[in-house]
């Protein structure tokens, strides 16, 4: 059991941070990019999120020039800084509680693996398992994949009527979809220490970091290593860090420092962030040689470590002279030169980055300028931590990385595919087929369940090991500030009735709402929902241009399907109208009929764009007034608005259409669409048409084209499958996917809100990072989400917690887990229709588009629910009054609210509801209400 972890020892293998979803398909047996490729993701997010893309060189030990590095100065080209996400909340990218999927949830628990190779006789590992893991108990396959490039993961939803295959996991991976030869199951219980030591090359948990400390004028690393104690500043400097420790006798991390005879000196820095205990390596605190001008003890530790903290002691009033070039190391990648500003009385920074170091955040503040310590202190840490783990993707680790992970994979099929013995054990140990994913609890035979209480005990056995050891990524310990994370959601609407099929905001605090059987509702905080369409109106999608002052509605199901038009201002009237089916006849638009959705052109323009699709042909329209004055001029029949611009005969029925904006008045328009498994370019006025991507095998169906284009940089991403190509719209044949990421789960939509990219799925959403899809942040699991709207800022719906996703009765008070910290109602008194409710309701959740980009402007709308760059924010305006907790509890459940639309008249029930609203009371105590009484909703977290 111990082969593995003595190979990775012999060979002195490290345990690499590395996530493979950022590595594009085609690319990954390099495993690295060339310069000129990194170069590519600089430009624009360089300028916006990480200043200068200045670059500096550094010179060898024979004085040719070698590496160079670019440099971050948190200056910002052409805006001002107050539009730029602020680094207030750094975040740790590609966590290790997130990352580490073996560890966390496969470990100690049965699960099963196979072995195979792939189409190029590589060998690879899956590991698959049914998990219940999660906040609400629903089912969900893991999967893991091990190859030499790395592991890519990928949750999927369950089914209990239809088991995925391990063949259908196989195909969701990369170049996966044509194995000739399914792989062999793995019975012997020691493949799961062979596997965590595969995942302990993924990344450190633990961290060590060099500090020099340099004078004033020094320009070489002899004289900084040579300086035997540091002054003041340089002492209260490194007490920021962390505490100082004695070295003799710590028993905990010790960044391969000599903890029995002090030979590495007799103090040292230690601290823990977020579960990661760092050691640092300061130099004057390591031993000093009068004969030994070099400073070899001292080189030895700080030139091997990847990230280098310079503290300049400057002169007041002077600048640091500190370059890269003055370090002789080949291992070092990044240097954060810091230095203290008396007369802004704090600390600054600069990062130096190796060029093929891929950009990292978080971005420096503007100004660069620090002053409150604790900030500072979390700022480096996160920095340091994070450009580790960006340089592990650098050609001199990725291509080790790769041929340690490729020796170890070998000797799991030589061991566990190839050996006679192992194969027949493998055989007599169970009949199932190779299309068998899991033998579920209860349905196997006695040698199946002998099987999962064995894996079971081993693998508990394994991570205590682990833990004992300090090498476990679960531990959430943290010395920095406690923050509220930039996506934190709160409750808009706590307890709506219905299904939500599409919606759009209005404004910045209504939401107009199209349900499965009610019909379709305006929704505002604090008041009932108001009935706007009747039920017999099957709203399939729907989109508010308020600068146009119209409502667009596809409606009305197959070939009947229409697209339908409203002046807005007809719904805000007293009391609101009411549309039935008869009522819409006047409102469609011609030409229409049979269509399968419609897009809108990027807002910002002054001229709507509308493109409906219908089979293989699209209509290209456009709105005849431009925005000011469809505002003023609403007294023609609202159908006659959209004239007809073309027709476009497409080779097949498109499942996404994105129009493109001409990038200057000379320019022409564009569209992008997306068939099942392609990406094309359609010039918009000569009907031109260029295969944009083509995507991979087994990886089909568009999910989302985000027009990325700003600062006259024409881009896209490109979404499928769970993957995402940048797609540049010139020079096309020179586009490389380098830069292409994955996703750990299938998303539904995909929203940008720059630097972040946001993937929503029916069970959860996960954030990325825009400039180098490193993950951030996954959510837990969030029953029947859906993506409601992200025009102003995202809203989505998700079943309300309190109640168990397999149930298909109502949970009650008296059956429901509670809380001991929350055991108040969260949505007010029963509602009269409780007895007769079945369906569960649907909270509804917003999260701030100021808080994500980090905007302080205020804005009008937008007019398009997929804009990728949303900057116009309703940051002016106060936040919803309900706050949500940090982690989601178990709760008693919330009284749902009965149908509104069952047997009543609806006009006056509407009329009724709205008078009966009383302003000193705060809410309505009714039905789809909450009272303002009550306690919070818990996070959907």
């Amino acid at each position: 059991m111990n082969r593995l972890a003595n190979l990775a020892k012999k060979k002195d293998i490290k345990s690499y941070s590395f996530d493979s979803t950022f590595l594009p398909s085609a690319d990954r047996k390099k495993c690295s990019s060339p310069s000129s490729e990194i170069s590519i993701r600089r430009g624009i997010f360089s300028r916006k999120h990480y200043g200068s893309i200045e670059l500096l060189a550094r010179k060898t030990n024979d004085g040719g020039e070698g590496s160079r590095f670019r440099v971050e100065t948190g200056e910002r080209r052409g805006r001002e800084s107050s539009s730029y996400h602020s680094p207030s909340t750094p975040l740790l990218e590609n966590p290790e509680y997130q990352t580490r999927w073996y560890f966390k949830y496969f470990l100690g628990k049965y699960h099963q693996n196979y072995v195979g190779l792939d189409t190029d006789r590589n060998p690879f590992v899956i590991s698959v398992m049914l998990s219940d893991s999660n906040d609400h108990q629903i089912q969900q396959y893991r999967a893991i994949l091990w190859r030499k490039t790395g592991t890519e993961k990928i949750c999927l939803p369950y089914n209990p009527g239809k088991a995925l295959t391990v063949r259908t996991i196989l195909s969701c991976f990369s170049r996966m979809h044509k194995i000739e030869k399914g792989p062999k199951e793995i019975s012997a219980p020691s493949v799961l220490k062979d596997l965590l030591v595969l995942e302990e090359q993924e990344g450190s948990v633990n961290f060590k970091f060099g500090v020099i400390y340099a004078k004033h004028d020094q320009t070489t690393d002899s004289e900084m290593f040579g300086n035997k104690t540091g002054s003041d500043a340089f002492n209260k400097f490194i007490a920021i860090l962390g505490n100082r420790i004695t070295l003799k006798g710590w028993d905990r991390y010790r960044g391969g420092l000599d903890v029995k005879s002090d030979t590495t000196g007799t103090e040292s820095i230690y601290t823990v962030y977020q579960g990661h205990e760092i050691c640092f390596h300061i130099s004057t605190l390591l031993p000093h040689s009068d004969d030994n001008r070099q400073q070899v003890e001292r080189k030895r530790h700080i030139g091997n470590d990847i990230v280098n903290i310079v503290f300049a002691d400057c002169p007041p009033g002077e600048h640091p002279t500190f370059k890269p070039q003055m370090v002789r190391s080949q291992f070092t990648h990044i240097f954060l030169l810091v230095w203290y500003d008396e007369a802004d009385e704090g600390y600054r920074v600069q990062v130096f980055s190796e060029e093929n170091v891929p950009l990292f955040g978080p971005p420096l503040p503007v100004p660069a300028l620090f002053q409150d310590l604790d900030e500072f202190r979390e700022f480096l840490l996160v920095k340091c931590i994070n450009g580790e783990k960006a340089a592990f993707n650098t050609p001199i680790f990725a291509q080790k990385r790769e041929r340690t992970l490729d020796s170890l994979l070998r000797d799991v099929y030589t061991e566990h595919a190839q050996n006679e013995s192992a194969t027949k054990a493998m055989l007599s140990s169970s009949r199932r087929a190779f299309s068998d994913v899991l033998v579920e609890s209860g349905r196997g035979n006695v040698k199946d369940e002998e099987r999962k209480e064995e894996v079971a005990r081993i693998g508990q056995a394994l991570k205590l090991d682990t833990i004992m050891k300090g090498d476990a990524p679960t531990s959430q310990v943290n010395s920095g500030i406690k923050r509220e994370h930039p996506w934190q959601p709160v409750c808009f609407f706590p307890d709506f009735s219905y299904e939500v099929v599409c919606g759009d905001s209005w404004d910045f605090d209504r939401l107009l709402l199209a349900t499965d059987d009610g019909g379709a509702f305006l929704l505002s905080e604090g008041t009932l929902p108001v009935p706007v369409f009747e039920k017999s109106c099957v709203i399939k999608q729907l989109s508010i241009v308020e600068d146009h002052g119209i409502l667009i509605l596809r409606m009305d199901k197959g070939k009947e399907c229409r697209v339908y038009i409203f002046y807005l201002k007809d719904f805000e009237t007293e009391p609101t109208a009411f549309y039935t089916k008869s009522d819409c006849k006047d409102h469609k638009l011609e030409g229409t009929k049979g269509c399968n959705f419609f897009a809108l052109n990027r807002p910002g323009g002054s001229h709507l764009r509308l493109a409906v699709a219908m089979t293989k042909k699209m209509i290209i329209m456009q709105w005849r007034h431009a925005a000011g004055v469809s505002l003023i001029n609403q007294q023609e029949e609202v159908t006659s608005g959209f004239v007809a611009l073309q027709e476009l005969n497409l080779p097949e029925t498109p499942l996404i259409v994105s129009l493109i904006d001409g990038f200057s008045p000379s320019s022409e328009s564009r569209i992008c669409v997306g068939y099942k498994a392609s990406f094309d370019l359609i010039n918009e006025r000569t009907g031109d048409v260029v295969t944009l991507f083509q995507m991979e095998s087994g990886k089909t169906n568009p999910v989302a084209i985000l027009d990325l284009t700003e600062d006259d940089e024409k881009e896209l991403l490109l979404c499928y499958h769970n993957s995402c190509h940048f797609q540049k719209l010139e020079n096309i044949e020179q586009n490389t996917r380098a830069f292409d990421f994955q996703w750990c789960t299938v998303p539904d939509q995909i929203v940008c809100a720059s630097p972040y990219v946001l993937a929503f799925s029916s069970e959860g959403f996960e954030i990325r990072l825009l400039v180098n899809g490193n993950l951030v942040h996954t959510t837990g699991t969030m029953p029947n989400l859906s993506l409601i709207t992200s025009k102003t800022d995202i809203f989505f719906a998700t079943t309300a917690p309190e109640y168990y996703h397999g149930s298909q009765t109502l949970v009650t008070a008296k059956d429901a887990p509670v809380s001991s910290s929350h055991k108040e109602s969260t949505s007010g008194p029963p509602s009269p229709g409780l007895s007769t409710m079945s369906k569960k309701p649907v909270r509804i959740y917003r999260v701030s588009i100021a808080s994500l980009t980090g905007t302080r402007e205020s804005g009008g709308s937008r007019t398009l629910p997929s804009s990728p760059l949303l900057s116009r924010t309703s940051s002016g305006r106060a936040l919803p009054a309900i706050n949500v907790n940090e982690s989601l509890v178990d709760r008693e459940p919330a009284t749902p609210s009965p149908t509104l639309l069952e047997n009543v008249d609806l006009v006056k029930l509407r009329v009724d509801a709205v008078s009966s609203v009383s302003a000193d009371s705060g809410f309505h105590n009714g039905p789809n209400s909450v009272s303002s009484n009550n306690s919070p909703p818990p996070s959907p977290f």
